[in-house]
């Protein structure tokens, strides 16, 4: 029974149709075909053409060169992938295999073979140190290059313009506490250029700086991209979860989207949109990882394999995105991984470990910790307070549903229209709403990050934010630093005014910007939204604590001068409900909210608030985000957490169907080269099965098309004799050949001697759940030992879309 799983472990694919012939081009990462992609060839399939070496030499019987079997001497190319193809896991599986058995097998025969040995096995290690350290460097050189930047649209530092203003006034003297960030060293743009900080003119000219600035920024961002980089948009996540389930984007975890995303951004993030460099992140440490990949051979040459490094990469962007190594290893298990064995946990833990201190050594925040936004709250909450923690959940739910179908329904007309075709364009349309639009409201004003971390805050004595300007009470300072709930003062009114604003502008922009042509995360965003939510209503239970602790809710709890209600933890557990919602992630999310704030003893309201707001979102619609745009952009990924209950068979479901022209299938001796040749020039399909003859049609196995075409060509150059004429055998045996017929072609090497198959009445659930549990990449249907058709991925895809009244041609490939 272990051998059987052995061999049907993780399945998956088949036949992609990336462009209609009309594009002249590849698919984007929209889904959508684009012309520019002759720099992405660094990512190319391990095939070389100019093969070296003689496929059939030597003399056999009759005068007949020597029959040469694939298996003893193999064809270069052959097991290798096209692009937007998805691999076959059981023959990565199977060589992983053969080569640990090759190298147990010579181990033993010298102690240079035992070094080998204990080298390949060391690989895996030094490949994840290698992948952890490049990643933790990028991102800390990308924290640093984003606040630089973020801090030039506002002004310039004298003593030298490459410091961000917080750097630049570290070492003043003339800095006072009401304006520590007010200093002689850092000048804004109005000061540079009319001399003066104060009157209309000025804050006219520090405008009209600030939506130049974002918008030469993002012109650069969008403009880097379209020309050198197409696959270095968006957000990356939904492609990344597709790859890892075994499809193939080739270049799009290559060098030059690595070097463009990483450039870009950083402008993006610095324009001021609303957007997050998080979700970007896991793509440039997955580019890192599929990179460094091609030092090692194991993991060069074996798609399966890579896709381990990959799920490691993932959990290594996160840990360097947030400061939450343990939290990365949950993501990579629970968001993005399709098979995440024992062996790639252990090994993403120690990545993420490295990522995390490769950037606490460079401490990009200035803070020497290695938390983005950390919190020290005074009082402990109190039991009532679920009650307002399950109210921001159902709101993180709410707003993530109506988030996922606004944006999705933007995307689709962006795909849908003409809209699309102007892409540049419409960066710049939205740069410039939102910086116009952003600039007179200091919380919209400063970067989102800035943002969150004043929310999260708690007021202390030394705070000289509008949000703790309360009204001046007597204070007795106790041990603790807490401080009582006190009346709101003028400025307090002012912000929740402001934050109201900026609540209303951040939905809004966020649904129009996320999907662009500019890199672009939704981590930051989404806690954004959620955390101006919980400080809104933090602010107001503080406020009826104190105008009503006589209150049944309050009595016992919160007596007058006591630090009762919290904002910043509002806050905090508003965040984790609205990402919560947009993203559907549970059990990470809650241990990645807690490593990027320290609030370990709050872990109970966050998981209140998640499980809340998961269950809301799931109410009103069952998709994340991030499988929202894989079906938008029609990627063969089959999710698992989506149930088929339709009671359908598999002779409903597999081709061909009743009008359909027959099976094309392949005769296991019957066949000339001409034939197949013949076959496969007037067919589009990925494989093709192969019997024992059309009569009988009792199956012998499944060849891939590929696979055909390069052991055919090379046979041709290398093979003496072989003509259009000779015999095609995929039998054990080759029979007597008349003495003069040219000599025959034996390709049993490349044919899959155990293709999975079902009866023709296996129930559809049934054969949904072993394309999910095997990861199948097509499954043949048989009835009493006879070929009846054949069942793929994308059948399945399109069955259960039709099942679910949506348009079955949105599964665009295969």
């Amino acid at each position: 029974m272990s051998s059987f799983w052995d061999r049907h472990l993780l399945y998956s694919g088949q036949r992609t149709f990336p462009c209609p012939p009309h594009s002249g081009g590849k698919m984007d990462n929209t889904g959508y075909c684009s012309e520019s992609f002759n720099s992405l060839t660094d990512d190319v399939p391990p095939l070389d053409r100019d093969y070296g070496g003689s496929y059939g030499a030597g003399d056999g019987s009759n005068g007949v060169p020597k029959l040469m079997d694939l298996l003893d001497e193999p064809v270069p190319g052959v097991g290798t992938y096209e692009d937007f193809n998805t691999i076959d896991w059981v023959r990565e599986k199977s060589k992983d295999r053969d080569h640990h058995r090759e190298i147990a097998t010579k181990s033993k025969e010298s102690a240079l073979a035992l070094m080998k040995s204990i080298s390949d096995a060391f690989s895996g290690w030094l490949l994840m140190l290698l992948v952890g350290l490049m990643s933790g460097a990028l991102a800390g050189g990308i924290d640093i290059s984003a606040h630089w930047m973020t801090d030039l649209k506002e002004g310039v530092c004298l003593n030298g313009f490459w410091f961000n203003h917080e750097h630049c006034c570290w070492n003043s003297n003339e800095t006072t506490f009401q304006e520590r960030d007010k200093c002689p060293n850092w000048k804004s743009w109005a000061e540079l250029i009319v001399g003066t900080n104060e009157g209309p003119f000025a804050y006219i000219m520090n405008y009209l700086m600030y939506v130049c600035w974002a918008l030469l920024f993002s012109f650069l961002a969008v403009s880097l991209v379209r020309a050198f980089a197409p696959y270095a948009c968006g957000s990356g996540i939904p492609e990344i979860k597709t790859i890892l389930s075994g499809f193939i984007i080739r270049g799009y975890l290559g060098k030059w989207t690595l070097i463009i995303k990483t450039i870009t951004l950083v402008l993006a993030v610095s324009s001021g949109l609303s957007l997050g460099k998080e979700g970007p992140l896991v793509h440039v440490a997955c580019c890192c990882g599929n990179i460094l990949c091609h030092l090692f051979t194991k993991y060069r040459r074996n798609e399966a394999k890579r896709r381990e490094v990959l799920s490691a990469a993932a959990a290594v962007g996160v840990s360097v995105a947030f400061g939450a190594p343990i939290g990365g290893v949950l993501f990579s298990l629970e968001e993005v991984s399709y098979y995440f064995p024992l062996k790639t946990l252990w090994r993403s833990f120690f990545a993420a470990l490295v990522a995390a201190f490769t950037l606490r050594s460079i401490n990009p925040f200035g803070n020497s910790r290695l938390v983005l936004f950390y919190v020290e709250f005074h009082s402990p909450w109190h039991l009532l307070e679920l009650i307002p923690f399950v109210l921001l959940g159902i709101f993180g739910g709410i707003w993530g549903a109506f988030f996922i179908r606004a944006n999705i329904a933007w995307c689709r007309r962006r795909k849908t229209t003409r809209l699309g075709h102007y892409p540049v364009l419409e960066v710049l349309v939205v740069t410039a709403v939102t910086a116009l639009l952003a600039f007179p409201n200091s919380y919209t004003c400063m970067s989102t990050s800035e943002l969150i971390s004043e929310l999260f805050n708690d007021c202390g004595l030394l705070d000289s934010s509008q949000l703790c300007n309360y009204a001046n009470v007597s204070v007795t300072k106790s041990s603790s630093d807490a401080l009582p709930d006190r009346p709101a003062g003028q400025d307090v009114y002012t912000a929740m005014w402001q934050l109201s604003l900026a609540l209303v502008f951040k939905m809004l922009i966020t649904v129009v910007t996320f999907g662009m042509k500019v890199p672009s995360g939704l981590f930051i965003p989404s806690m954004a939204v959620g955390a101006i939510a919980g400080r809104l209503l933090g602010v107001g239970m503080e406020q009826l604590a104190y105008y009503h602790h006589d209150w049944v809710i309050f009595r016992g709890w919160c007596s007058p001068g006591a630090d009762c209600i919290t904002p910043g933890l509002y806050a905090m557990v508003g965040a984790t409900a609205c990402l919560g919602g947009v993203t559907r992630m549970t059990v990470s999310l809650v241990v990645i909210m807690f490593e990027l704030t320290g609030g370990l003893e709050y872990i109970v309201p966050l998981m209140a608030a998640t499980m809340t707001s998961k269950w809301v979102a799931d109410a009103l619609g069952r998709e994340g985000i991030y499988e929202a745009h894989i079906r938008l952009n029609g990627y063969p990924f089959l999710e698992p957490k989506e149930e088929f209950s339709h009671k359908t068979l598999a002779m409903d479901v597999m081709r061909p169907r009743r009008s359909d022209p027959p099976l094309s299938v392949i005769m296991q001796d019957g066949m000339s080269v001409e034939e197949v040749e013949s076959l496969i020039a007037e067919t589009s399909y990925s494989g093709f099965p192969v019997v024992v003859s059309h009569e009988s049609q009792r199956l012998v196995g499944f060849v891939q098309r590929r696979d055909l075409v390069i052991s055919i060509e090379n046979a041709r150059q290398h093979q003496e004799g072989v003509v259009s004429a000779s015999r095609i055998f995929f039998t054990e045996y080759t029979p007597p050949q008349p003495p003069n017929s040219p000599p025959p072609l034996k390709l049993r090497g490349i044919m899959d001697l155990s293709p999975f198959t079902v009866t023709d009445h296996t129930a559809m659930d049934i054969v949904v759940d072993i394309f999910r549990k095997l990861g199948l990449r097509q499954c043949l249907v048989t009835h009493n030992g006879r070929l009846l058709g054949i069942i793929t991925k994308k059948d399945i895809l399109k069955h259960m879309a039709q099942m679910a009244n949506r348009d079955p041609d949105s599964i665009l490939f295969n």
